[in-house]
């Protein structure tokens, strides 16, 4: 880093006025932390649960108390503005999302919705004023839920939200998409609509817990991510035929569920041969008539892949539908498969990630580079302008679970480098401080 970027980096946010109030941004974790649905287990708020509208509410009420104007827009994202000085300027955008998946943990997503209102309220303290429109936002629906649309909110910001999303069902009781959010009392038609311009954003910058064990091994404070994996879901489905348990010969059967315990297996074994970052999960099955007794003749598998690297994603894609087919065919049994994610990796800003790691040297705080394998509302944000992410430390790597923990320490620590960061990008003609 030159003299004149960290100049411009301290000059622009001095350590001791942007640093955040631990003990302040704690108190606001554990209280949103109470507000779950009581009848499931862990830290569950899941998209259109009533404990998800309530948190939703004290987002907002948490805004305004911050100064930001606040409101709900037609998707149903919390979006809180803290007014710069013209508003002709591109703005500056922070958030994530506070909805969880169930029995999650109280920390993914919740750190940089409360990170973000703490970094407007130390502005405020200090008596700061930003040259740009400052918003933070509370995104609708980020994690993947029983209709198959992630980052609902994110989406329909980006203008990413299409009308086939909408008439996606919930897999339990053929609710559509739409009708859910119409029922949550949001505007589709609003949401369809709502998108902003390419390139509108001067810059978009999240925190967020890692997710994953690479800082907790490596002891640095802080992760400047790379790049979001992409992501492809499907749902397979098995047609075979049900016979008696005890009679039908084993050479004879066409068994729905052992096509798809194969299949799993398959879409394993692709992940493993991954050259870089590549990753797969099999998460539900499904069978009938789920008897002891009877040969099931249907069988439904849901998986995922992820993975940074562009070209082995779209080849996995290919190779898992080919291999799935064949091996179920060798049994007699027919196969359907629905992708229900096509999201390509997205890469972080070059300019960003190197003002971001700028901005922690700047501090005094460690930082690495990492690549981000869970997916982020930034990925659709990235179509507006430049994107970068900023990680802390998650211990022993646990994410998705309640066991999910994150030191109130390194919290502030993210903080603190995303306060920065967004002053100085504020005060740049681009979000790079040349060096």
């Amino acid at each position: 880093m030159s003299a004149d970027t960290a100049d411009a980096l301290l000059g622009a946010a001095d350590p001791s006025r942007l640093r955040p109030d631990q003990q302040r941004v704690l108190a606001d974790l554990t209280e949103l932390a109470g507000l779950v649905e009581s009848a499931e287990p862990g830290f569950s708020r899941r998209v259109f649960s009533d404990a998800y509208r309530a948190g939703r509410e004290w987002v907002r009420d948490r805004m305004r108390a911050a100064g930001l104007d606040a409101h709900i827009d037609p998707a149903g994202n919390v979006v809180g503005v803290l007014r710069g000085a013209s508003s002709s300027l591109k703005p500056l955008m922070t958030g994530s999302h506070t909805d969880t998946v169930r029995a999650g943990g109280r920390y993914d997503g919740i750190v940089g919705v409360l990170g973000g209102i703490e970094v407007a309220r130390r502005l405020r303290e200090e008596g700061i004023t930003l040259s740009r429109d400052l918003y933070v936002v509370d995104f609708l629906g980020e994690e993947a839920n029983s209709f198959g649309v992630s980052c609902i909110g994110s989406r329909s910001i980006a203008g990413l939200l299409l009308p086939e999303h909408l008439e996606r069902t919930n897999g339990d009781s053929a609710l559509r998409l739409g009708d859910a959010m119409t029922g949550f009392g949001l505007d589709t038609s609003g949401a369809l609509g709502q998108a902003w311009a390419p390139g509108s954003l001067h810059a978009y910058l999240e925190l967020h817990i890692e997710q994953g064990p690479q800082l907790d091994r490596s002891g640095k404070q802080i992760g400047v991510v790379t790049a979001i994996a992409g992501i492809e879901r499907l749902m397979a489905a098995f047609s075979g035929r049900a016979d008696h348990a005890g009679t039908m010969p084993m050479q004879g059967r066409q068994d729905a569920l052992i096509a798809a315990a194969e299949a799993i297996l398959t879409i394993e074994r692709e992940a493993c041969g991954a050259p870089i970052h590549g990753v797969s999960t099999t998460g539900r099955i499904e069978s009938s008539p789920g008897s002891f007794n009877i040969v099931p003749d249907e069988a439904r598998i849901w998986a995922e892949m992820r993975s940074v690297d562009a070209s082995w994603l779209h080849g996995a894609k290919r190779r898992v539908a080919e291999d799935i087919a064949a091996g179920a065919a060798l049994r007699g049994v027919e196969t359907a498969i629905e992708w229900l994610n096509d999201q390509d990796p997205v890469a972080a800003d070059p300019d960003v990630q190197r003002l971001l790691g700028e901005a922690a040297d700047a501090l005094g705080y460690t930082w690495e580079a990492v690549p981000s394998g869970a997916g982020h509302d930034a990925a659709h944000l990235a179509h507006l302008g430049p994107m970068g992410m900023i990680f802390v430390p998650s211990i022993g790597g646990r994410s998705h679970v309640p066991e999910e923990f994150t030191e109130a320490v390194d919290i502030a620590v993210g903080i603190h480098v995303l306060a920065t960061a967004l002053v100085a990008a504020d005060r740049s003609d681009r979000p790079l401080l040349a060096s």
